[in-house]
């Protein structure tokens, strides 16, 4: 709907069609994904750790704009049914809904991976302290104070999302927290060699640094997926509110459903990262399929 008239007469690309079957394929996949991270955490003890609650907030944000997709995609089927209108009162409300929804979904995204990344950054530099700073109450409230933001945020932008002074601040925000977190990884990787040396000389020092390292490479492929799948969207967020009449932006714009299949993908490969990467997640799949004790 942000390609206007006038940018489809003046660009000769075609718009870039999804099936809907595609869509609520691949919705339908993330949702059932990351709803088995979150059995897995909750049925499994050993998973009550700050990282993996850390995790499973990442995994509710993938399952709302999976959910938001599929939400969107029935909208759109109704309105060519003729079961609704798209510019009723009731149709509005729905829309700015789901509008928020797929907000609250990014900045969870964001905020999800900034909690990983520092959660991360304590754990390798203050890996004998780690229990004492990071514990599950102080978890807890920081999830919480995450999702009151976020939903806060989510329903203010949703509301306000056509005035300038609001849209700006949040076009600003992921490049500004994505720009944060490498940095804060970056930091990571350059100084854990040196603190390795430091604690060398302790018992298991070796496999506990060997074990968090492997953890910040999990979380920084985490980041580059998230950064593949979230960013197309977000430049054409961009585009449709500074250049809508531009042929190139409304060029790029033609592909606005395949930005959004991104998304969604986003919601498979990250469940898959978590199992493969993480051998306590992965045996409790495999328990939950095999019903093996």
């Amino acid at each position: 709907k942000n390609i206007s008239d006038f940018s489809l007469n003046v660009t000769d690309c075609t718009q870039v069609v999804v099936p809907e079957e595609v869509f609520f394929t691949v919705a339908a996949a993330g949702i059932l994904e990351n709803m088995l991270v979150l059995i897995a955490v909750v049925r499994n003890k050993n998973l009550h750790l700050p990282m993996y609650f850390f995790i499973c907030s990442l995994a509710i944000s993938d399952m709302l704009g999976s959910l938001y997709k599929t939400l969107e995609n029935i909208f759109i089927i109704l309105c060519k049914m003729g079961y609704l209108t798209r510019r009723g009162d009731f149709e509005k409300k729905l829309d700015d809904a789901m509008d928020s929804m797929f907000i609250l979904s990014l900045l969870g995204s964001i905020f999800s991976l900034l909690a990983i990344a520092a959660d991360r950054y304590i754990t390798i530099f203050y890996a004998l302290r780690y229990h004492n700073i990071m514990t599950l109450r102080r978890a807890l409230v920081i999830l919480a104070i995450i999702w009151t933001f976020c939903a806060g945020s989510s329903i203010a932008i949703a509301l306000f999302s056509y005035e300038a002074a609001t849209v700006i601040p949040f076009t600003i925000l992921f490049p500004l927290m994505m720009f944060f977190i490498l940095c804060l990884y970056v930091h990571m990787f350059l100084l854990a060699r040196s603190h390795a040396k430091k604690i060398a000389s302790l018992p298991t020092s070796t496999v506990h640094q060997r074990t968090n390292m492997k953890g910040a490479i999990t979380l920084t492929i985490f980041l580059g997926v998230f950064l593949c799948c979230w960013a197309p969207f977000v430049l054409h967020i961009l585009l449709a509110r500074f250049c809508p009449h531009n042929p190139y932006c409304a060029c790029y714009m033609s592909i606005f459903h395949v930005n959004g299949t991104l998304i969604m993908c986003n919601a498979i490969i990250d469940p898959m990262i978590f199992a493969f990467r993480s051998p306590e997640l992965w045996s409790t799949f495999k328990k939950m399929f095999c019903c093996a004790r």
